[in-house]
């Protein structure tokens, strides 16, 4: 697979081909030989690249999977959003992400996560800290909620990051910090606009 790429993007050029990915070309040597690659650099460096083929070995090398219906490349990995556009993206709005100019990263123990977002103040520490970025998957907005789970919540009161347990009543929930100098509250289940359920955190030492 790799002298394929290499014959195609730089005429069988290995050294040419190294100095597009940012390696050396006895790494790329090494890849030859081994039949081995860093298959999330191909992909990010070879324009056109099928991932389907660059991960199965299947289809064709030059594939149209990894482009959008504009022409345009779609980004690898889980997007970084900034809280305003998460909303929009909790709603089911995708085009809201295209609006930003958003990091991606390639996390794969997140799997089945949709957005990142970063925590933002003192009121889930100890469990999430301020500058922590959480992985999130969007669920319809009739799911049963898995009480004492952690949620990403759009309401009217904005985005909301809170552990959910059960309310006084079937029409409410507790929102719960894990900050203790922040007290429980109940919210109306109809000022629930869009539901997302924390499935991982990524944390800077």
């Amino acid at each position: 697979m790799v002298q394929a790429l290499v014959e195609h993007y730089t005429e069988g050029n290995k050294a040419q081909f190294a100095n597009m990915l940012g390696i050396s070309a006895q790494t790329v040597s090494a890849w030859i030989a081994r039949n081995t690659f860093d298959a999330e650099l191909v992909y990010t460096k070879c324009r056109g690249v099928s991932a389907s083929w660059l991960f199965t070995g299947e289809g064709d090398m030059l594939g149209r999977d990894n482009y959008d219906t504009t022409g345009e490349r779609k980004p690898f990995g889980i997007p970084l959003l900034p809280v305003d556009a998460i909303a929009g993206v909790l709603s089911g709005n995708d085009m809201q992400v295209m609006e930003y100019d958003c990091e991606y990263f390639d996390v794969p123990t997140f799997k089945g996560a949709e957005f990142l977002m970063r925590v933002s103040g003192d009121s889930m520490q100890p469990k999430y800290y301020s500058g922590d970025i959480v992985a999130c998957k969007r669920l319809p907005i009739d799911t049963f909620f898995q009480w004492n789970r952690v949620y990403v919540i759009g309401s009217e009161q904005g985005v909301i990051l809170k552990r959910v347990r059960q309310g006084s009543d079937a029409e409410h929930i507790t929102l719960v910090s894990e900050n203790t100098d922040y007290a429980p509250f109940e919210l109306p289940l109809n000022k629930v606009h869009s539901i997302a359920l924390v499935v991982g955190v990524v944390r800077a030492e």
